[in-house]
């Protein structure tokens, strides 16, 4: 039987493929795709439910879904058999594991109120492509998202160019670590897209609707405001932050800009009393201020971040940035896992800005499990909005997210997704009131130590030269150690651990683990 973190770090390999091949060879029809997708996106909950009900696989003598496994084309097949085993086993004989049954009677509810506009669960998606055309919008609302803040609607004509996304690797093959875009606003005419959301809120009146406008003038935002409303969506967000805009005095030049905020947020709400939210711009040092700017002026509520502008890498053959329109590119809007630090930073300085306490916040940026949008909701934000993960895998990855938040919700007690909300805001404090006399080293394991020499290359070229090698067997100096963390960090098996000291002085040190540093995570 392999351990927890092999058949972890296995499903991450997983392709996720839309129709997989190793449903389709599976004699007695266990799907084992949902099972190791689940544990792809970090579900793992929802993976042991599924393998629970599925124990064939504890019997299955020739593994006909890793024969089929696409994942071979590229290096060599999943070990599926032995991840559902594992969880099969896991689930039906560990005593640590909270069974359903062991649960809380009741379900938590994810429903929540924006802005006064009732949402089934607090996720949404962000304006962008994955909410430009009805038929998108409605297989969205039909595989259950609350919610869409639909492309940008303008009178501004757009011209797109081919190609127009460029993405940075993570480590597994066909994913995301960034994504760059060109990409700009819807290329319908505003009164075609309005018609759109007027007949997505006649099929789906429970679902909301957010039109995302960005006028020219003042007129413009008005008008756009007004169509809006007459068009019944439920909330209107003015994008002052798209970064990949061509004419000045569009996009995030307006978010970096307090006084364009100030007018065209006045403009908008001239034309509309639907609820307003501003939707802030990264591309600037503090993002206090233009907010302050768009509550003051008419604003409900906040959407953070937009994308980053970045340039991803540049072509060695013809010094073109990517993506490579005929030997050029330009700076584009930067989003995905990669983004994800920089907007909890923004977000956290937006939810503990005492001006600003109370303002419903929309968090946005490399949410791609229900993890990534729980770090949100706990830094204050009420609700979510997902993009790149749903380019990357699809309207699909709703179930997981609302499965693993209920889950954990379910777990630690919590009723509503309110109850979440800011509860990490007081643990983010400024540097001056964290405790510097607190002192760890650290401590190798040798159970699970393999000798690859990772911790004590890292500590002597980057940190306290603390760990020497003996043969092939890390050894901590204490005397050196000051404990930074760096070898837990680069240490593949988890060998590598930080301890406390009760005494410094003492000849004898009694020792407890620091929880959070382990670089494997458990299921």
């Amino acid at each position: 039987m392999k351990t927890k973190e092999t058949i972890l770090n296995d499903a991450q390999r997983c392709l996720m493929c839309h129709l997989p091949a190793c449903d389709r060879a599976c004699p007695t029809g266990t799907e084992p795709s949902g099972i190791i997708q689940s544990l792809h996106l970090e579900n793992e909950e929802g993976a042991r439910r599924q393998a629970a009900a599925r124990t064939q696989c504890l019997t299955c003598e020739v593994p006909r879904c890793e024969q089929a496994c696409a994942r071979k084309h590229t290096d060599h097949a999943l070990h599926i058999r032995e991840i559902c085993r594992t969880l099969v086993a896991e689930a039906s004989h560990s005593c640590t594991l909270r069974t359903v049954d062991e649960l809380p009677a009741q379900t938590p509810d994810l429903a929540l109120s924006f802005c006064g506009v009732r949402c089934q669960n607090p996720f949404f998606l962000a304006s962008s492509p994955v909410a430009s055309s009805f038929d998108m919008c409605r297989r969205a609302f039909d595989a259950g998202w609350a919610g869409i803040s639909y492309k940008t609607i303008s009178f501004y004509h757009s011209r797109e160019v081919s190609p127009r996304f460029d993405s940075l690797p993570a480590s597994r093959p066909a994913t995301f670590g960034g994504f760059k875009n060109l990409e700009q606003l819807s290329p319908r005419p505003a009164e075609e897209n309005f018609d759109i959301l007027s007949r997505l809120k006649a099929e789906y009146p429970e679902k909301v609707i957010i039109a995302s406008i960005m006028g020219q003038t003042e007129e413009e935002w008005t008008r756009l405001a007004r169509m809006a409303e007459e068009a019944g969506a439920d909330l209107i967000e003015c994008n002052f932050s798209c970064p990949q805009m061509v004419r000045q005095g569009l996009g995030s030049d307006i978010g970096q800009d307090p006084e364009l905020i100030a007018l065209y947020t006045r403009a908008t709400r001239q034309g509309s009393r639907l609820p307003v939210i501003a939707k802030m711009t990264p591309n600037i040092g503090n993002m206090e201020p233009p907010a302050i700017a768009a509550i003051a002026n008419g604003a409900d509520a906040l959407a953070a971040i937009n994308t980053i502008k970045s340039i991803t890498r540049i072509h060695t053959g013809n010094f073109s940035s990517y993506p490579d329109i005929a030997g050029r590119s330009a700076v584009g809007g930067y989003s995905g896992r990669a983004v994800k630090p920089i907007a909890l930073r923004f977000v956290r300085d937006l939810a503990a800005y005492p001006p600003l306490a109370g303002v419903p916040l929309f968090g946005i940026g490399g949410i791609t499990t229900w993890r990534d949008a729980l770090d949100f909701l706990l830094l204050g934000c009420t609700a979510v909005q997902v993009c790149t993960a749903v380019m990357e895998y699809g309207y699909r990855i709703i179930h997981h997210l609302t499965e693993g938040l209920s889950t954990y919700m379910q777990q630690q007690g919590y009723r509503s997704v309110d109850e979440l909300r800011g509860l990490a805001l007081p643990h983010i404090v400024p540097p001056e009131q964290l405790d510097r006399n607190r002192r760890l080293h650290a401590v190798i394991h040798r159970r699970h130590c393999i000798g690859c020499g990772r911790c004590h290359l890292s500590c002597q070229d980057g940190g306290h030269q603390a760990i020497r090698l003996e043969g092939l067997r890390p050894e901590v100096d204490k005397s050196r150690c000051v404990g930074c963390g760096l070898c837990t960090l680069v240490c593949p098996t988890g060998a590598c651990r930080l301890e406390e000291e009760t005494s410094v002085e003492a000849d004898t040190r009694s020792r407890k683990p620091i929880s959070g540093l382990r670089k494997i995570p458990h299921i």
